[in-house]
């Protein structure tokens, strides 16, 4: 790749949206990690996976495949690389392992948490379950691996609604996200869908810091402005918006919009980054909201994994945790059909 090439790619993502700014002398100076990369992954068989809330130099650089999390656990069963960069965040490496037990799983970033996926644990699954005897237990994908293998169904922010309108239970405990369960109950009730769900009380940290009355303004400011967010805001964000979505269904959305809508999208600002490199005549609205998780990821450090992969983070599940999560995530796939 050559610096131009490069900067043809990221010279429209608009400074202020994300923290990057890309002259032609930042390309120049990315463009050697870039290439040293995609040089050494071929030698080492390896595969780098990265979620779109990671910064472009890294999707549009390096990346064999990017996307959502689920789409990407997928697209590492898909690739024969035997060694899987994850460039995400703990959680998304290990459903990528319990997909692919015989593949190695890497974890680049410096600081690869989640405040969404800390917010329960295994046990307390465990301790719910003792409470709530009668209930499904349905757990968002954005959980650890011991969470799945406590729970009976995992689910995507994009199939949740389907998939908890299939289970023939009607007591539901739905975990962690308190906000999207929020979302799924209004979303049952206008379907008319009676359930009982329990909520847990996790949030994403970037997602709950959209406020409704930010959305207001912004629509005063701008005529015929359009607004997609995720099922992790709020729903009084939610019910502002225009469409609300994980981020391949954001993503899918505001592609298929008129070029001259302006949009505000409330989720990471990865996605809004990508979203300009792809769509440069396009107006995007608002400010960043930034994951310090997901941005921990850099070429420096996917490098350095790659030249030293003895000292990168492993994921390493026990064989029994590595089964019953499996079993969650399969008994997702019997729910979306």
């Amino acid at each position: 790749m050559q610096a131009i090439d490069l900067y043809n790619k990221l010279h429209s993502v608009q400074n202020g949206t994300v923290l990057c700014q890309y002259s032609m002398e930042t390309c120049e100076k990315l463009v050697g990690l870039i290439n040293e990369i995609n040089d050494l992954k071929k030698e080492r068989d390896a595969a780098i996976l990265a979620h779109s809330y990671v910064a472009p130099e890294i999707i549009l650089g390096v990346a064999d495949y990017n996307g959502d999390s689920y789409q990407l656990s997928k697209n590492a069963m898909e690739t024969p690389a035997q060694t899987i960069i994850f460039a995400a965040v703990e959680f998304m490496g290990e459903t990528a392992k319990i997909l692919n037990p015989d593949k190695r799983v890497l974890i680049p970033g410096a600081n690869p948490g989640c405040s969404l996926a800390s917010s329960i644990t295994g046990e307390q699954v465990k301790d719910l379950r003792n409470k709530y005897k009668k209930h499904t237990f349905v757990c968002y994908i954005n959980t650890t691996a011991d969470v799945k293998a406590a729970c009976d169904v995992c689910v995507t922010s994009s199939n949740v609604l389907k998939i908890v309108s299939n289970i023939p239970n009607d007591k539901i405990v739905f975990l962690p996200d308190k906000l999207m369960g929020e979302n799924l109950k209004n979303e049952l009730e206008k379907m008319g869908i009676k359930k009982e769900l329990v909520l847990h009380t996790g949030t994403c940290y970037v997602h709950e810091q959209y406020d409704p009355d930010l959305i207001k303004y912004f629509r005063i400011q701008n005529e015929g402005l359009r607004i997609a967010s995720h099922p992790e805001c709020s729903p009084g964000v939610a019910m502002l918006s225009d469409f609300v979505g994980s981020t391949s269904q954001m993503l899918d959305y505001i592609r298929n919009l008129p070029e001259n809508t302006p949009v505000l999208l409330l989720t990471e600002c990865g996605l809004s980054a990508r979203l300009q490199s792809e769509l440069p005549a396009r107006r995007f609205i608002g400010s960043c909201n930034m994951c310090k998780y997901m941005k921990s990821n850099s070429l420096e450090n996917i490098l350095q994994t790659l030249k030293e992969p003895e000292k990168a983070k492993e994921i390493k599940l026990n064989t029994d945790v590595l089964a019953a999560a499996k079993r969650c995530i399969d008994n997702m796939f019997k729910y979306a059909e």
